[in-house]
Parts: structure tokens; C-alpha cells; sequence
């Protein structure tokens, strides 16, 4: 191989390396006030509300999420149509675009954790894993509130963002 080729082959490599598409630390993904309501006893489902916010440049996709806590969660939305409330799983992931946060509440979208496997109760704490399509797994803890809590109260530790290259596992 010649000095030229050879120049030209490491220029190409060093190209591809500065390349945005080949930078993983642009995906940057934050949460914060991961929270749920606790449960009556008996109660085999939760709804777990969070904000995701994205302040990378590229957008990023929440395909799912699991707990110890719980046989699977769902990504739910609820909606009301001509007076009548719907709720159902988000097929295909849920979109995280660029510059936006998206907010995970009561009446809105929320992680449906179906069949819980002790009661909550407030005051618990619950480890989640939230799978991205570009920033990976991130782990998150859900600070357990009153039942019929509207937002995260004082008792909440989840106001520290949690980026994924801090939470990645």
C-alpha cells in the first residue's frame, strides 16, 4: 500500500470517528420525579409516572421497561374521546424527540405495572429499568407517594436528573 492510499484509508477512519451518527454521547437522557402511588392491598396493578427529558440532538425512542416488582409494565396512554376515558398500551415504543421532555401523569401517559407482586406502600422504593432504542438501558428509582397523590410529594429523592452515561447498566 502507498503513503497516499494509506493516508487516505486513516483520513476515511478518522472521518467515521468524528461522524455525529457514530457518537453514542450525544443520545442524553434525563429523568426526573419517577414516582407511583401506593396500593391498596390486593391490588395487582400501578401506574408509574416520570418526566423523560432529552436534551441530546437526535431523537430517541422508550421501547420498554421492567421491575423485580411487578410481571411486566406496559407504556399506556389514556385519553378521553367524546366523553368517554380510554386508556391503552403505546404499540411500537413511545418517541422522545430532541430539545423535548415528556411528561408521564395522572390521566396521561403513565407505565402500567401489571401484576405487582406485594402491595406498595408509601414511603417504598422501586428499582425500574427503562430500555431506550439509542440510550440503552437506564435505571431508575420510584419513590412509592400516598395513594391518590396527584405529583411527587417531599418524601420523593427523584429530582436529580439521571443521565444514562451516570445510570447506564
Amino acid at each position: 500500500m502507498s503513503r497516499i492510499d494509506r493516508r487516505l484509508v486513516c483520513a476515511a477512519l478518522f472521518a467515521c470517528l468524528l461522524s455525529p451518527a457514530a457518537r453514542a454521547e450525544e443520545v442524553s437522557i434525563a429523568i426526573t420525579q419517577a414516582w407511583i402511588r401506593a396500593t391498596p392491598g390486593g391490588s395487582r396493578v400501578a401506574g408509574g409516572y416520570l418526566a423523560i427529558e432529552n436534551t441530546g440532538p437526535v431523537a430517541d425512542k422508550l421501547l420498554s421497561a421492567s421491575t423485580a416488582a411487578a410481571r411486566k409494565i406496559e407504556i399506556h396512554e389514556m385519553a378521553i374521546t367524546d366523553g368517554v376515558m380510554t386508556m391503552r398500551p403505546v404499540e411500537g415504543g413511545l418517541p422522545i424527540r430532541s430539545g423535548t421532555t415528556v411528561k408521564f401523569t395522572p390521566g396521561g401517559l403513565h407505565l402500567m405495572m401489571i401484576g405487582l407482586s406485594a402491595p406498595l406502600l408509601r414511603g417504598d422504593k422501586v428499582a425500574v429499568s427503562l430500555k431506550f432504542e439509542k440510550a440503552g438501558t437506564i435505571a431508575v428509582t420510584f419513590d412509592v407517594q400516598a395513594m391518590g397523590a396527584s405529583a411527587p410529594g417531599p418524601v420523593s429523592s427523584a429530582t436529580e436528573p439521571a443521565t444514562n452515561a451516570a445510570t447506564k447498566m
